[in-house]
């Protein structure tokens, strides 16, 4: 039985590398975890993600939600990033991946640690991404692709001077789940 199990499985995978997925176009949820350099700790996101290969190229375009925190949870920065990615496949499973993203931010303060008042602010930051992944057919219009990137972005926040600059430069693993509709 357990011959039988692992002999099904080696099967699945081997059908799902080398059968090719007609979609063209897809769409779906992903996750993901980055840590940002300056932040306190690495933590999840989640987001939606959009898809079109034709013939080694392909587009993408997502939305995630991130938050993270800075200095001891002093500063908390919420974002909604938009991203344009190109893809290249130099194989029919592996990609490469360059873009850009906007990142519209909200950075909150917690007074009580900082010990005064400061203004939550709000604004948009532009990054930049490079990365390499693979992306696997499942069954004849689905996709399972999984990748890691690397962002540049740094956040200019104003309100205080310790803590204006910070690097949030991160990498970012992924996994999404693309449903092909063409």
């Amino acid at each position: 039985m357990k011959q039988c199990i692992i002999l099904l499985g080696v099967l699945f995978f081997v059908f799902a590398i080398t059968g090719e997925s007609l979609a063209v176009i897809g769409v779906g949820p992903r996750v993901g975890y980055y840590e940002a350099q300056d932040a306190d700790a690495g933590r999840y996101f989640v987001g939606a993600v959009a898809r079109f290969n034709l013939f080694g190229i392909g587009a993408e375009a997502a939305i995630d939600y991130r938050s993270e925190k800075y200095d001891d949870g002093k500063l908390t920065v919420q974002s909604w990033p938009v991203t344009l990615s190109v893809l290249y496949y130099p194989l029919p499973i592996v990609y490469g991946v360059a873009g850009v993203g906007w990142y519209h931010t909200t950075a909150k303060y917690d007074e009580e640690k900082l010990g005064f008042k400061i203004k939550d602010q709000t604004s948009t930051e532009m990054g930049y991404h490079v990365g390499v992944g693979v992306q696997l057919p499942i069954g004849m219009s689905s996709k399972i692709a999984a990748d890691v990137r690397y962002v540049f972005l740094n956040y200019d926040l104003e309100n205080t001077a310790d803590m204006g600059k910070q690097d949030a430069d991160f990498y970012a693993v992924t996994i999404s789940l693309l449903w092909g509709l063409f």
